[in-house]
């Protein structure tokens, strides 16, 4: 396996150390703010706007991450984070959510986005799609790290955990023995999804762009996201329950996700009525500012 620590040194008592994680979301982060510049400027807005709000939008999306892993965790059971509150803020150990730091990105971007007087729906039109592709290309680190696996399986694109990566269920080496047992690889399935789904958008957004509405885009991600997330879920053992059944609180959410951006989307194209005000029908481009000005 890959050692998931590129390089680590000492200052005094402090360890510093490069991990594959962080170098793969950051590159990840990088590409996605890359194609939503372009999406952006495609749209008629000006791309560097969203270079000047990752400023604001990756300390937040970071702390979102944190407190919704955390979160879920604690509804799931675990009581490490009531019993050990300082672990809260250990980042570097790791835990981080996805669906926290899209909620805390968005709410960020909002505020930066009407200080600046820039239209909502073009900026996530243009930056939804963005996100599945940064998603996948984050993902190999899921693998690096041994984790976000799913059942044991005989597929031939199973992969194996070591010993000290193994969940509680799967624990017990004799039954499922280190060195033939292989599983799910569920980062891997939600990696394929996600370069799949950011493919379609993109084709969509072309091919289609004289009839997309304001939103559009983004409530299809919102249908994407959710549904592959949703089913991926049943691959993920170690997700935290719904009380006893068999639902995740994360496909909770998802499903949420979905049916909210399918009845968004029918809601954007008057196939149903919803006691909401009405949407835009244009993007609204911010003024140019005049040299000099």
């Amino acid at each position: 396996m890959i050692d998931p620590v590129i390089f680590s040194f000492h200052i005094g008592t402090f360890l510093f150390a490069l991990r594959w994680y962080g170098v793969l979301v950051m590159t990840g982060v990088g590409i996605a703010a890359w194609v939503a510049t372009r999406e952006v400027a495609r749209l008629g807005e000006n791309g560097e706007a969203v270079w000047d709000s990752l400023i604001w939008i990756l300390p937040a999306g970071i702390i979102g991450a944190r407190l919704w892993y955390v979160v879920n965790a604690t509804i799931g059971g675990n009581q490490y984070y009531l019993q050990n509150p300082i672990e809260i803020i250990n980042i570097p150990q790791g835990g981080l959510h996805i669906y926290g730091g899209l909620v805390f990105g968005a709410i960020t971007l909002y505020f930066y986005l009407r200080r600046h007087k820039m239209d909502m729906w073009l900026f996530l039109d243009a930056i939804a799609p963005s996100i599945l592709l940064g998603q996948g290309l984050a993902r190999p680190a899921n693998f690096i790290n041994q984790e976000l696996y799913g059942q044991p399986t005989t597929l031939p694109w199973g992969i194996p955990i070591d010993a000290a990566h193994r969940i509680s269920a799967f624990s017990d080496l004799l039954k499922y023995p280190v060195d033939t047992t292989r599983f799910h690889p569920t980062f891997a399935y939600e990696m394929v999804w996600n370069f799949l789904t950011f493919a379609l958008i993109m084709l969509i957004s072309r091919r289609f762009a004289a009839r997309l509405k304001p939103g559009s885009l983004f409530f299809a991600w919102l249908i994407a996201a959710g549904v592959g997330r949703f089913l991926i879920e049943f691959f993920r053992p170690d997700q935290p329950r719904v009380g006893d059944s068999w639902i995740s609180t994360t496909q909770v959410v998802t499903l949420v996700m979905a049916l909210g951006g399918l009845l968004m989307l029918a809601y954007r194209y008057g196939k149903l009525k919803l006691p909401l005000p009405p949407l835009e029908e244009n993007y609204q481009i911010a003024p140019k500012a005049q040299p000099g000005s």
